[in-house]
C-alpha cells in the first residue's frame, strides 16, 4: 500500500500569493493608435487557455519545490524503528531455578511447570519483548560455549518467538562465552540498514569460554556503531557487564527477580525509542521530477503558441 507526502509541505502556502497575483496583477494593452486594436486579437478563447496553463505551471513549479514524495508501507524497510540481536545465555547455570521469587503473575504463567529455569524466564520475557516490537526488527543469538545466530534479524515477530520455543538450555554448551556472543550479534547485523542497532545482552554468569574475548567482541560492535544494553542476573560478573554497556555506548542493569526483569526490558525499549524518529526509516520515491517535467513541457507548448500568434 502506498501513500503521498511532500518533504517541504510548508512551501505550499506561497501558493496563496502567487494565485493572489495571477488573479490581481492582470496584463493590459493600452490603445495608443489604433482605436480599433481589438479587430487584430486572436479570439478569446486562446487567452482563457493561455491564462490557465500560466496558473498550472506556476502550481506545478511549487509542488516541485514542495518535493512530493511516494512511500511504499508494504516495504519492509520503510517499518524500521530499531534492529534489536537479543543474546540469551543458555549455559549450565541457566538451568537453576528460584528467579521467580514471590511474582505471583509470572507463577501463574508457569502453574503447570515442576521446573522453572532462569533460561526458561528469560525466554518467556523474551517473547512478549518480541510481541511488543511494533517497528522493529528482531534477531536472536544463543550462547554458551559457543554462539549460534538462532534467528536472523527480521521483521516477521510471530516467526522469531515460534522459534524461540525450540531453544533449549544448553543447547550451546555449559560455559558462558560472552566475547562469542558479542561477535557472533554484531554478525547478524551483516545486512542491516537501519540506524539505530541494538544489543540486549543477559547473562548470570563469567566469561570462561570462546575463542574471542569481551574485549574484541566490544570492539567489533564500537566499530559497527551498535550499543550493547547489558543485563546481570545471579551470579553475572556485573563489573565486566558493567564495562561492555560503558564502552559500547549502552547501559547496565541488574535483575533481582522477574519483575525486574521484565521492567528493565520496557526501560530499554523506551531509551532507545525515545532516540529515533520514524522518518528517518523511510524509503521514499521522489516524483518531483515528473512534475519539474510536466510544468516544463506546458511552459514549451505556451513558448509555442505564443511565438504563432
Amino acid at each position: 500500500m502506498n501513500y503521498y507526502d511532500f518533504e517541504y509541505p510548508y512551501l505550499i502556502f506561497l501558493l496563496l500569493p502567487i494565485l493572489w497575483c495571477l488573479y490581481r496583477c492582470k496584463e493590459h494593452i493600452k490603445q495608443r493608435y489604433f482605436v480599433h486594436l481589438h479587430l487584430l486579437r486572436s479570439g478569446r478563447r486562446f487567452f482563457k487557455i493561455e491564462s490557465f496553463l500560466k496558473v498550472l505551471i506556476f502550481v506545478l513549479l511549487l509542488i516541485t519545490l514542495t518535493s512530493p514524495i511516494k512511500v511504499d508501507k508494504t516495504n519492509p524497510n520503510n517499518r524500521f524503528g530499531k534492529d534489536i540481536v537479543l543474546a540469551l545465555d543458555g549455559s549450565g547455570s541457566m538451568n537453576a531455578s528460584g528467579f521467580l521469587k514471590d511474582d505471583e503473575a509470572f507463577e501463574q504463567a508457569f502453574k503447570d511447570s515442576l521446573h522453572v529455569s532462569r533460561f526458561d524466564l528469560s525466554k518467556y520475557l523474551a517473547k512478549e519483548f518480541i510481541k511488543k516490537r511494533v517497528n522493529d526488527n528482531v534477531g536472536v543469538v544463543l550462547y554458551g560455549d559457543f554462539a549460534f545466530i538462532a534467528s536472523p534479524i527480521t521483521y516477521e515477530k510471530n516467526v522469531v518467538v515460534e522459534m524461540l520455543e525450540y531453544l533449549t538450555q544448553g543447547m550451546a554448551g555449559q560455559n558462558t562465552a560472552i566475547g562469542e556472543a558479542i561477535a557472533m550479534s554484531v554478525r547478524a547485523f551483516k545486512h542491516s540498514k537501519a540506524k539505530s542497532k541494538v544489543i540486549i545482552l543477559l547473562s548470570d554468569g563469567e566469561h570462561n569460554s570462546g575463542r574471542v574475548s569481551p574485549k574484541e567482541g566490544v570492539a567489533l560492535a564500537v566499530e559497527q556503531n551498535i550499543k550493547i544494553y547489558t543485563i546481570a542476573i545471579g551470579e553475572a560478573d556485573s563489573a565486566l557487564m558493567k564495562h561492555i554497556a560503558q564502552k559500547s555506548g549502552g547501559e547496565f542493569f541488574s535483575a533481582k527477580n522477574a519483575t525486574e526483569l521484565q521492567s528493565i526490558y520496557e526501560e530499554i525499549d523506551s531509551l532507545e525509542s525515545s532516540k529515533i524518529k520514524s522518518s528517518q526509516y523511510k524509503v521514499k520515491d521522489y516524483l518531483y521530477q515528473s512534475v519539474l517535467l510536466i510544468a516544463i513541457a506546458l511552459l514549451l507548448y505556451l513558448i509555442f503558441r505564443e511565438s504563432k500568434r
